[in-house]
């Protein structure tokens, strides 16, 4: 099954970057900060799906979440997954998905969520970061799967009898490097986290992508999109594969890949932030990449020439982050450092909910935003 020839995301690519209006998001503005809670700050999201990808009997929703902090960077020490529901332009906050003391992290990041076909089993993906109970923290990053009970009552919903804790597999150090092993300074952390689920459809094989670092790499900007993947009849059964995209010499980390299905192609996309791209490369944005292929073990191409798909505003260059390409093609992303320019110093804005969601038109190798 290891046939993965791993495709590169190069420095040449980044020439062919253009920022135009089908690329670049709409500046966020008051109108748009609107808290979901008072209680927590959110960021990272994800909605639960079916297996095949199809939304689940009730928009529901995962995202990392903590108490609102006068520093925002804080949030990151206290990150638990937190269960949302939608309901038109609302939502409702049912509080932490795993019990106190479950997680065998000191905190949780990102991750996917899926329901089985009776619509009530759902099984977590999520990412553990440094070690429960640990005295200070640490940057240690495994992959944990974990079994529940999606539950509704009284009008809203929980999620009961978590079970099954379990490492989803250990990190392969022939093919991913340590996360520990560049210290925890912002953008230099390596990387070997959030999970995201993929039923194959062509083949019925399942797949899990990840954040993760290239182990042989010489450059400090060894960012790749890691993979594994299981038999169809042996899901949870995961055999670690080679990278699926390599940008070995330009960028650091290419956070929550995911794959979105549409005409008949696989739509491979990522965060990333332009602090964190080779300053030897063209300037790049912080923004929503990805590429396109028939096939998801090789002959990925750079969706739009460069792999840029969306942009943050150049009047609001860190307005939001982490996009998610939902089935139906609509784009979900945190609203960050909102309504400041690059120079801008200070404190961050930070808005700590969603931003205002897009919509994609894809077309073979290009892309742009209907609205």
């Amino acid at each position: 099954m290891n046939d993965i020839s791993t495709t590169r995301w190069a420095i040449e690519q980044l020439n062919h970057l253009k920022l135009t209006p089908s690329c670049v998001a709409p500046l966020i503005g008051e109108a748009d900060v609107e808290r979901i809670s008072e209680d927590v700050c959110v960021w990272d999201a994800w909605p639960i799906l079916q297996r095949d990808g199809s939304p689940a009997p009730a928009d529901l929703w995962m995202a990392l979440a903590s108490p609102w902090f006068a520093d925002p960077d804080d949030r990151h020490g206290h990150a638990r997954i937190h269960l949302f529901e939608r309901r038109g332009d609302d939502w409702r906050h049912y509080g932490p998905v795993m019990p106190d003391g479950f997680s065998p992290g000191s905190r949780e990041w990102s991750g996917s969520a899926y329901l089985e076909n009776d619509g009530r089993r759902l099984t977590l993906y999520f990412t553990a970061a440094g070690f429960r109970g640990e005295s200070e923290l640490s940057f240690e990053q495994r992959l944990f799967e974990v079994e529940a009970d999606l539950v509704g009552k009284d009008g809203g919903w929980s999620v009961e009898n978590c079970r099954n804790l379990r490492e989803s597999f250990p990190r392969d150090p022939r093919f991913y490097a340590d996360p520990l092993s560049a210290g925890g300074g912002l953008g230099t952390i390596k990387a070997f986290r959030d999970p995201g689920y993929l039923l194959d459809p062509a083949s019925g094989e399942h797949w899990l992508l990840f954040t993760g670092s290239l182990a042989t790499s010489q450059s400090a900007y060894n960012g790749v999109i890691g993979a594994a993947r299981a038999k169809p009849d042996a899901l949870g059964q995961w055999e670690v594969t080679a990278p699926i995209i390599s940008a070995d010499g330009l960028n650091n980390e290419l956070e929550r890949p995911h794959i979105v299905l549409a005409n008949g192609l696989y739509y491979l996309f990522w965060s990333t932030q332009t602090h964190v791209f080779n300053p030897e490369a063209p300037r790049a944005p912080t923004g929503l990449y990805g590429m396109v292929s028939e096939q998801i073990t090789h002959g990925w191409k750079p969706l739009n020439g460069s792999g840029l798909v969306i942009a943050n505003p150049p009047e609001a260059p860190r307005q939001a982050y982490s996009w998610l390409v939902l089935p139906d093609l609509s784009v979900t992303a945190f609203a960050d450092d909102w309504g400041r320019g690059e120079a801008a110093e200070g404190a961050k804005r930070f808005a700590g909910t969603f931003g205002p969601f897009l919509r994609l038109a894809l077309d073979s190798e290009t892309t742009r935003i209907i609205d």
